[in-house]
């Protein structure tokens, strides 16, 4: 294998993926093997995968159930990927997990550091609510790698924008922009409807389909309060598990109870969904809705293109990048409050504008076919992985280069 020898670090890595991320990782990985010489260090469990040079499992000597302890044990195993990474020419990390690691085999063995960030912990203030004095230690390991990179990679411009005020003593020209992906031959609508039918989805009436963990970065909660607002007889799935905290679990789920008399009819399937029914699902709805409020990207959006569904999404981050108002789906505006959640400043008014887009495309099927053969068409012209691991590649030749001249 040509190129220089790569250290990819991740706290996510199959089968062990709950989140956009580590859907980013995996792709990235299986594109980067075909260009230079890759090893993967993650955490967890260890994987019959040849790209995984070392998983690195948790640190149990750090006892008790504090919100904290969790990030003690991110940087103990931070600590130990350093010496894993030896040997290699250039090291990748991403997100905050594997952050520290990276800086810290930066320093230890000389060699260039890439951060993708995928998301910003100084735009996530929720995380307090579910780490404590943890959410002090992720944002010092993101601050610390980000700062110190070689290189960052914004998965949008959006992302681009939010590290120059977020991070201001980062140099512009060390950011660059490689936008996120996806497979469009994994990702395609399908003709199969068992799957979704065993979910307790009514495949005779339309519905509006959410993918995401339960979370406040995810706005879930301002869906349910937009489903109050739907057409009668359609329904609204939820594809939403994984939550944060065990109090936004329960509020998630008094929330769905309270929805039991609304004119729509919601299905919640409380898990992340496998792939393989997920197609089902998402091929055979007539809108997906991503009501985030903060979104420095949105692969999930791109899954849903994939299949051919138009998307209502909300106007932050990366996603105006991603969708395009009135030719793939319906972008809503969201003015935030500036509360530590990140509450909407006006909640109301956002719930019911989500509302309206869905219901435009739940009562209108053929808009929404064509603007989902066009969200189709863009994934597949715009948002292929191979484009995007040659320009990561050609980044790490370009690093390692400069370090040796």
């Amino acid at each position: 294998m040509t190129g220089p020898r790569v250290g990819l670090i991740t706290k996510e890595y199959p089968p062990e993926v709950y989140g956009g991320a580590g859907v980013h990782v995996a792709e990235l990985a299986r594109g980067l093997a075909e260009l230079v010489d890759l090893k993967v260090h993650c955490f967890g469990a260890e994987r019959d995968d040849p790209l995984v040079a070392a998983a690195y499992g948790t640190w149990e000597a750090i006892a008790g159930d504090a919100p904290y302890v969790a990030a003690l044990r991110t940087v103990a195993t931070d600590l130990a990927i350093v010496d894993g990474v030896a040997a290699v020419d250039v090291v990748h990390s991403h997100t905050w997990y594997a952050n520290l690691a990276g800086h810290l085999a930066a320093m230890v063995h000389d060699i260039p550091h890439v951060v993708t960030t995928h998301s910003l912990e100084p735009l996530r203030p929720w995380k307090r609510e579910q780490l404590g004095g943890g959410y002090a230690l992720s944002s010092f390991c993101e601050r610390t790698a980000v700062e110190g990179a070689d290189a960052i990679i914004a998965v949008s411009e959006g992302m681009k924008t939010d590290i120059l005020a977020s991070y201001p003593a980062v140099d512009p020209d060390r950011i660059r922009v490689i936008h996120n992906g996806v497979d469009p031959d994994g990702w395609h609508p399908v003709e199969q409807t068992a799957a979704a039918e065993a979910r307790g989805i009514d495949l005779a009436r339309p519905y509006a389909v959410f993918v995401g963990r339960i979370t406040r970065q995810k706005g879930v909660v301002h869906l349910l309060d937009a489903a109050a607002h739907l057409p009668a007889g359609t329904q609204l799935v939820l594809c939403a598990g994984a939550p944060d905290t065990a109090e936004i679990a329960a509020e998630f789920r008094t929330r769905v109870d309270e929805l039991r008399d609304a004119p729509v009819d919601v299905v919640w399937i409380d898990e992340m969904v496998p792939r393989e029914e997920l197609l089902q699902i998402l091929s055979h709805a007539r809108v997906f809705v991503c009501p985030s409020i903060y979104e420095p990207f949105g692969i999930v959006n791109l899954e849903a293109m994939a299949c051919g569904l138009p998307v209502v999404a909300s106007r932050v981050g990366g996603i105006p990048e991603i969708v395009v108002p009135g030719e793939t789906g319906w972008l809503v505006d969201l003015e935030p409050s500036g509360d530590a959640l990140g509450t909407p400043a006006d909640p109301d008014r956002f719930a019911r504008d989500l509302a309206a887009a869905v219901s435009e495309a739940l009562e209108d099927p053929h808009r929404a076919a064509l603007m989902g053969a066009a969200g189709r068409q863009r994934v597949e012209e715009r948002f292929g992985w191979p484009a995007i691991a040659a320009r990561t590649a050609a980044l790490y030749t370009e690093l390692v280069d400069a370090r040796a001249s």
